[in-house]
């Protein structure tokens, strides 16, 4: 039998069925509204597979370069908006194929020669992957930039370390802000890693077995910058391990902006006054004319929970899902998107906020006070005299307690005070109850000692230049 030409809005796998598709459901399985942001990787993808084509010799040159500027028109349409979208239109690939036909005529039904919209959505997801966290990486490496400035501007400022949000032993300023250099680094790493494994070509694969045509793979991967291709078509078309990976990845990212956000929210309060959160960035109230609210740390707080429930997401989309491809596939893109864009905008909005952010040095050197912060250099300087540190804890503790009742702070404790509770005290301990000492006695690799805060922000200065 003839095969009847397409009529308009007819799908392009309408020939085995006798009836149309129910509006109820083209408009369930409709994905263009999410996938559509996939154009330009689509149409860079399908101008790659073309010219494979024709060093296969399935298309002569001249169908090439007229499905290539066809393609390219669209791609100029699609930029500037002016793609008239259609409600046949079930996902951006099968719009391009619709547009690109209206253009060229019925060769450009030739461009899906070859290939599936499994493969080809696998391809497209890769290309955007890698451009998308090439940017985020860029991203983090500003935001480290700000927080190595801003450590710079206060290296000399101290304040409370914290364990158990319980005043623990003095930090330096610049020490804290570089642990979450620290961690956006590791971050950084996690998303280079999820790169370079989703970085593998799976154009060539088909639906799930293959293809008939003598398709060079390697080539179309050299034109598409891919460094090697899938070796097996099946793990190909249905593998999303790497968007997993990548939203891991970003559940981390939003992790870490969530710790930083808050403290941003601790420090910011009335009771603790650390710092001060720039106007733009707050919000008031619609009844407290007095309010300042931290809105911009406690949305990314906020935000990170929806970014941990998209990965869970996909995990369970795929648990139980045979080879190869199922249409629960399509689920995953509004997951991945949506923690793309999510941590994209998190790390935006924290980099320009923490780059305005006022440091109150006041309020830092009067919390070091009270709270008897400098017990462990007590304790430490008994070790140094012979005392056991399990005997020496105890001692100090005692004093702590002694002092507390007293109302007093450790470094108001006289030497003959001291010695009530060891005899091992003598004159040299009033050198240890200094918050500069304790500092700068932490002058370990890693430690917050002034001369290694230092050296680290000069290292993070040359590395992030």
């Amino acid at each position: 039998m003839a095969q009847r030409p397409r009529s308009g809005g007819e799908k392009a796998w309408a020939g085995r069925f006798r009836e149309r598709t129910d509006r109820l459901v083209e408009t369930f399985t409709r994905s263009i509204e999410v996938d559509r942001r996939l154009y330009a990787h689509d149409i860079q993808g399908s101008i790659a597979h073309c010219q494979t084509l024709a060093k296969a010799r399935v298309l002569s040159r001249r169908e090439t370069a007229t499905i290539i500027r066809g393609l390219q028109l669209v791609l100029h349409e699609l930029e500037r908006e002016r793609f008239k979208f259609l409600p046949e239109d079930e996902d951006i690939h099968m719009a391009i194929e619709r547009r690109l036909t209206e253009l060229i005529g019925s060769l450009g039904g030739k461009l899906h020669t070859g290939r599936s919209r499994n493969d080809q959505v696998a391809l497209d997801v890769r290309l955007y992957l890698r451009d998308r966290l090439a940017a985020l990486i860029s991203r983090l490496e500003e935001f480290q930039r700000v927080l190595v400035q801003q450590g710079k501007a206060h290296r000399d400022v101290p304040m409370p370390g914290y364990t158990h949000l319980q005043r623990a032993q003095p930090v330096l300023f610049a020490h804290h802000l570089l642990a979450y250099v620290e961690m956006f680094e590791r971050d950084k790493g996690r998303l280079r890693d999820g790169r370079t494994r989703l970085n593998v070509m799976p154009l060539g694969s088909g639906a799930l077995a293959g293809t008939n045509y003598p398709v060079d793979r390697q080539y179309a991967a050299s034109l598409l910058g891919f460094p090697s291709v899938t070796q097996n078509s099946l793990d190909a078309v249905s593998d999303r391990d790497f968007m997993i990976e990548v939203a891991s990845a970003l559940a981390v990212v939003m992790m870490h902006l969530s710790r930083m956000s808050e403290e941003l929210i601790v420090w910011s309060s009335q009771e603790f006054h650390f710092v001060e959160l720039p106007d733009a960035f707050c919000t008031g109230s619609s009844m407290m004319p007095q309010k300042k609210n931290p809105d911009v740390p406690e949305l990314v707080r906020g935000k990170t929970g929806r970014v941990y429930g998209h990965l869970i997401g996909l995990l369970t989309t795929l648990k139980g899902l045979p080879l190869s491809y199922n249409r629960d596939l399509q689920e995953d893109k509004p997951a991945l998107f949506d923690a793309l864009d999510t941590a994209e905008s998190s790390v935006e909005v924290m980099t320009e906020l923490m780059r305005r952010l006022t440091v109150d040095r006041e309020a830092l050197t009067r919390a070091l006070s009270g709270g008897g912060m400098l017990a462990t250099e007590l304790a430490d300087y008994l070790v140094t005299k012979g005392v056991p540190f399990r005997e020496a804890h105890s001692i100090t503790g005692r004093i702590v307690r002694w002092a507390l009742d007293q109302g007093q702070e450790l470094t108001e404790l006289s030497v003959e005070e001291l010695r009530k509770f060891s005899k091992k005290f003598d004159s040299s301990v009033v050198q240890r109850l200094t918050v500069q000492g304790a500092i700068e006695r932490k002058a370990q690799v890693g430690g917050t000692a002034y001369k290694q805060v230092d050296r680290r922000l000069r290292e993070w200065v040359k590395a992030l230049a």
